[in-house]
């Protein structure tokens, strides 16, 4: 099989421009399908990374995810990516204020599960001892507080387990539609 390239063709993984190959009995080849915004063939994508537990990290973590989100097709702007960056940035504020032990990391696990229509958000640290509570709003003269009722009013479900070997892990799935925008 060989490819042409050409005006009229489609920009491919690399970003040239390619147009479907003919076959040698004259019949043309249809282009493969794109695996585009890092997603795999069953619209399947995951980012896993471990930040500082500061809140400079847990800044980071948010635009981290923002970013992957657009690469996968979601825009910045768009509500589900302001409900999973909100749900990050909770989570990893907690983590750096409740769970972070001197010289650890958190971490942040986001998988896009194109097939079931959710993200699946995994927030980790490593601490065990202070685990999540009943998520309810404070009174209006507190300052803090409301995280887990904005991941509650967001998430379909949540909750949190032990993590192995230290540690724990709080999560949070957030409907999403099935597939992204083009861009």
């Amino acid at each position: 099989m060989s490819g042409k390239s050409g005006g009229n063709g489609v920009r491919g993984a690399s970003g040239e421009r390619t147009t479907p190959a003919t076959e040698s009995d004259g019949r043309r080849e249809d282009p493969p399908i794109p695996r585009g915004f890092g997603l795999n063939g069953n619209g399947y994508g995951s980012l896993s990374r471990q930040f500082p537990s500061t809140p400079q990290g847990a800044q980071e973590a948010r635009h981290a995810v923002v970013r992957q989100l657009g690469q996968w097709g979601f825009g910045p702007m768009a509500d589900v990516s302001c409900a999973v960056a909100l749900v990050v940035a909770e989570l990893a504020a907690n983590a750096v204020r409740h769970g972070s032990l001197p010289g650890r990391e958190f971490a942040v696990r986001v998988d896009y599960e194109g097939a079931a229509s959710r993200f699946r958000i995994e927030v980790s640290d490593a601490r065990l001892g202070r685990t999540p509570g009943e998520a309810v709003l404070p009174p209006d003269d507190r300052e803090s507080g409301r995280g887990l009722f904005l991941v509650e009013c967001l998430a379909t479900r949540w909750g949190w387990e032990p993590r192995n070997p230290v540690g724990k892990t709080v999560w949070a799935e957030v409907a999403a539609p099935g597939r992204p925008s083009g861009r």
